[in-house]
């Protein structure tokens, strides 16, 4: 199963959203959950487990649930309100309350977005297109990586194995420059 990033999203009553990102359990080696964003203004976004997708092709995903369950899901992005005082000088500041958004991960678990960084050993080397997933267990098999310039772009297939680890939105491998050559690519178009 192919999990695309930035695609839409439907449950089984009609179109539902767009995919923002995945979910990964500890180590990176199984999905978990899938994100889902609603609306485009004012996005809310739910985290949708794994067992929910019922299919998925390079340009949509198929829930088994209804828009309304999804409602009923934990939303990705909690708020919460801080006060702060926008003037240090003056002896009784003005409090302000600002709100600051939290990503709800699961304990332990990561979030791996389309556009996340990929690097070599040997330094940058393009971006995460998508991620390709074993249908039985729900393990992440390979990683495709978008690598190029606008006109010359091309996914390379990278086995799950040779990444070393992920943080900070970015994906380390354990592969050099020479050795993502080696594997094979498709050109991209469009």
């Amino acid at each position: 199963m192919d999990i695309p990033i930035n695609v839409e999203v439907r449950c089984a009553d009609g179109p539902c959203g767009r995919s923002t990102c995945i979910v990964t359990g500890p180590m990176a080696q199984r999905v978990t959950h899938l994100v889902v964003r609603r609306g485009l203004l004012d996005a809310d976004e739910r985290l949708v487990p794994i067992d929910q997708v019922l299919e998925t092709t390079p340009k949509s995903i198929q829930l088994r649930c209804t828009s309304a369950e999804l409602d009923d899901m934990d939303r990705f992005i909690e708020h919460e309100y801080v006060m702060v005082s926008p003037n240090y000088f003056i002896w009784l500041p003005e409090i302000e309350t600002i709100p600051v958004e939290h990503r709800r991960i699961p304990q332990g678990g990561l979030t791996i977005e389309r556009g996340s960084r990929v690097e070599a050993t040997d330094g940058h080397v393009g971006q995460v297109d998508e991620l390709l997933v074993d249908p039985l267990d729900e393990h992440i098999t390979h990683l495709v990586l978008r690598e190029g310039h606008l006109w010359g772009q091309k996914d390379v297939t990278i086995p799950i194995s040779e990444v070393d680890h992920i943080e900070a939105n970015t994906v380390y491998l354990k592969l050099d420059k020479h050795g993502i050559e080696a594997l094979p690519a498709v050109p991209v178009w469009g």
